[in-house]
């Protein structure tokens, strides 16, 4: 059974980001939708692919403080970094051959949790190929065994993803259109 942690709960961030820190799996309500969420590392990355039902060939969205993107090596344009914060998820090269799907989330919130515990996995609250999971209300019957924690969030409900572009090229391709307007 998944620990519930109320958002507007005193401390609540820095209770998320101590959990995550840990290792732990959870559900965190972000600028956009609610996520499946936790810390960047193989174990927590081999977690959330069971959880999700996802085959592996499918990599997770990369939430990171502004700060830990400029230092993470990956190659960012700069009218993409002038953007962030925002709802836009861009895929970037690391310059080696590899690309990585990054968002620098508008929520400050999720700003509080990723300076506290670092760049952290998210995707969508769903089963693979199934509609995503928008609210608590509909969250909480089908993961409450399945994760270890569940920021709840009552004004998150409904929603659009965020916005994907594939920032490795010019002209930069819109892959899903969602709640940036480009």
């Amino acid at each position: 059974m998944a620990i519930i942690i109320d958002k507007s709960e005193e401390g609540s961030a820095a209770r998320t980001a101590a959990l995550l820190r840990e290792g732990k799996v959870g559900i965190i309500p972000c600028d956009t939708i609610y996520g499946l969420s936790g810390c960047v590392g193989e174990a927590v990355s081999d977690r959330l692919y069971e959880i999700k039902r996802r085959p592996q060939s499918k990599s997770f969205i990369t939430l990171m403080a502004k700060e830990d993107l400029l230092t993470s090596g990956l190659i960012v344009p700069d009218d993409i970094l002038r953007l962030w914060p925002a709802p836009l998820t861009a895929i970037l090269s690391d310059g080696k051959g590899t690309t990585h799907a990054v968002r620098v989330p508008d929520d400050s919130y999720m700003q509080q949790i990723l300076k506290a515990a670092g760049p952290i996995y998210s995707t969508s609250v769903n089963f693979s190929g199934e509609k995503s999971l928008l609210s608590f209300e509909d969250i909480l019957p089908v993961f409450d065994s399945l994760v270890d924690f569940i920021v709840k969030d009552p004004s998150v409900s409904g929603g659009m993803p965020s916005t994907l572009i594939d920032a490795t090229s010019e002209p930069y391709r819109i892959i899903r259109q969602g709640a940036y307007i480009i």
